[in-house]
């Protein structure tokens, strides 16, 4: 194998190994505004592990017996108006999409105890392939490094916004920063093929955009939407303003093609609310994907 596809599996490898670490975040996140984050397992018993229990599987040792399949689940959406919902009001988009199906607790106690949260071979899966993608898109730029560490944080963001609609600050604040940060680092290195000055100014672009949006009509998305926005436009603004733009449109055609066709099969109400970082991030993939593969 060539040198581009060594790295594909590398990113894979990375991808899974991370990706088995996220459950438990998202499940810990996966709150109401006012409520704290979770610090126990459905059953009540603490978490505990690394860096004060956010680190690990989303598996509890002390639960003897399997945890309800619906346990894992938040079961409500923020109220209106919070600074860290996406968009609010009811959960039936979301709940549509098949990702809160997913997001029972599999498999049966056993030695290791209940699993609890999103499916980890599922979630696992699912960031490997992302890295995968990215990876082979990317090549061996040293870009492909902020990608591979922004990728699992966009897979947790998709999994507590569908779950609860609810983009916490915890995630996207520190997102955009660091994205800024990697990419300053990258610019560095040689052989990068984007742009520092350009992911500054497509965070404070995209991030403005929102902003205007959310003061216009703030029934149609939430404050964590344009907090989110920052850290996508930092991302797509490195390839430049086309990439930008391509990767904004695409996740409203994401948004759009989905909320449609829930209504047409009769799974979610016409004006019903719908969390919108999953499009967002969607969208924000596939324009790097593009634009890194045509650098």
């Amino acid at each position: 194998m060539d040198l581009d596809l060594w790295a594909a599996v590398a990113a894979a490898v990375w991808g899974a190994a991370v990706g088995v670490l996220v459950p438990r975040a998202a499940y810990r996140l996966s709150v109401e505004p006012e409520e704290a984050w979770r610090d126990a397992c459905p059953a009540g018993h603490p978490i505990r592990g690394l860096a004060r229990g956010w680190l690990g599987r989303a598996r509890c040792g002390s639960c003897g017996a399997a945890v309800p399949a619906d346990a894992g689940s938040a079961g409500s959406v923020g109220p209106a108006g919070s600074a860290d919902t996406g968009v609010s009001g009811v959960s039936g988009v979301s709940g549509a999409s098949g990702v809160s199906g997913a997001s029972g607790v599999s498999g049966a106690a056993g030695a290791s105890g209940a699993s609890y949260g999103p499916s980890t071979p599922v979630v696992a899966l699912a960031t490997a392939l992302v890295c995968a993608a990215l990876a082979l898109a990317t090549g061996t730029r040293p870009e492909l490094a902020v990608w591979l560490l922004l990728a699992p944080v966009g897979v947790l963001l998709t999994l507590v916004d569908l779950r609860v609609q609810r983009l916490p600050d915890l995630l996207t604040l520190p997102l955009a920063g660091t994205a800024l940060v990697l990419l300053g680092a990258a610019a560095l290195l040689p052989e990068h093929a984007g742009e520092w000055r350009t992911a500054l100014f497509g965070a404070l672009a995209l991030g403005g955009f929102y902003f205007l949006f959310f003061l216009i009509r703030p029934i149609a998305l939430g404050f964590g939407d344009v907090k989110l926005a920052l850290g996508l436009g930092a991302v797509l603004g490195w390839y430049g303003w086309g990439a930008l733009f391509l990767g904004t449109f695409a996740g409203s055609v994401f948004g759009s093609v989905h909320v449609t066709a829930l209504v047409l099969l009769r799974r979610a109400e016409r004006r019903a609310p719908v969390a919108l970082g999953p499009y967002m991030i969607a969208g924000a993939f596939a324009g790097v994907l593009l634009e890194a593969y045509a650098a």
